[in-house]
């Protein structure tokens, strides 16, 4: 409650950092701001290209059910990736001067997430180009998905951020881990198309259930399970209160470790 509470105190320094951010991810490139819509653009071009006409999965409008997919995913990965070297990417700032150190992480997966939901433009209007249609009460989950898609993906940099300053290796040995926690997810394949032996080992993936919970919403115009949403949400808030107790241990050396 103290670290809440610290962080309430500390949000303008949150939102400093976020916009920080947000302006520097392309700065000096060309297009610049652009890039946030035509980095996944390009990315679903690639994965259209390699699965539904090479790997080909027989799904219509395959597109669509890769991109509503593709868009969470690539904001979860980033945080799990890119969040493993914010704090050490923030070292002078640590040593020079007090802040709950929890801003960092927390910054950036907000920034993430604002990027993400700047890409949901591209997302919708793909929608609505492609004559899919959106179902307005589904989309009023669309949200909560979000919310727990955020929890998750802020316990995950939490720990994974506090980690590497003690095992910098861990930096590297998350883009593995992150390309095959992708595979695991049915981010380009329908959940159908995993042998039932193995669909329940696959389910304990918290990822599965919030991209799930994605495609339900923004591909089929539905509700999404109660069942598929509270395991999603349970798994988010275990893993974001093991990594806030985690993080708080760990952050006592951070600056001597840097």
């Amino acid at each position: 409650m103290n670290v809440i509470k610290e962080l309430i105190e500390y949000r303008q320094m949150i939102h400093s950092l976020v916009k920080r951010d947000l302006r520097g991810r392309y700065k000096g490139s060309v297009l610049g701001f652009f890039w946030t819509f035509l980095n996944p653009l390009l990315q679903l071009v690639v994965y259209s290209i390699v699965f539904s006409t090479i790997m080909r999965v027989d799904v219509d409008k395959y597109y669509l059910f890769l991109f509503v997919a593709l868009i969470p995913w690539i904001f979860f990965s980033t945080s799990l990736t890119g969040g493993s070297s914010c704090i050490i990417a923030q070292k002078d700032m640590i040593k020079k001067i007090y802040f709950p150190r929890e801003v960092i992480p927390v910054s950036f997966v907000t920034s993430c997430f604002v990027n993400m939901l700047l890409c949901f433009i591209v997302v919708f209007a793909v929608m609505i180009l492609s004559g899919n249609g959106i179902n307005p009460a589904a989309l009023c989950c669309l949200p909560v998905i979000m919310i727990i898609e955020y929890i998750l993906a802020l316990g995950i940099a939490m720990l994974s951020s506090a980690v590497t300053v003690y095992f910098r290796d861990l930096e590297h040995i998350l883009g593995i881990i992150s390309m095959a926690w992708m595979y695991l997810t049915p981010v380009m394949y329908t959940p159908d198309m995993v042998p039932e032996k193995f669909r329940f080992v696959m389910k304990i993936n918290p990822m599965w259930h919030v991209i799930t919970a994605y495609r339900d919403i923004l591909y089929y115009g539905r509700i999404p399970n109660v069942t598929t949403l509270m395991l999603a949400f349970v798994s988010g808030v275990v893993i974001v209160v093991i990594s806030f107790l985690a993080f708080s241990i760990m952050k006592r050396h951070f600056a001597e470790e840097m």
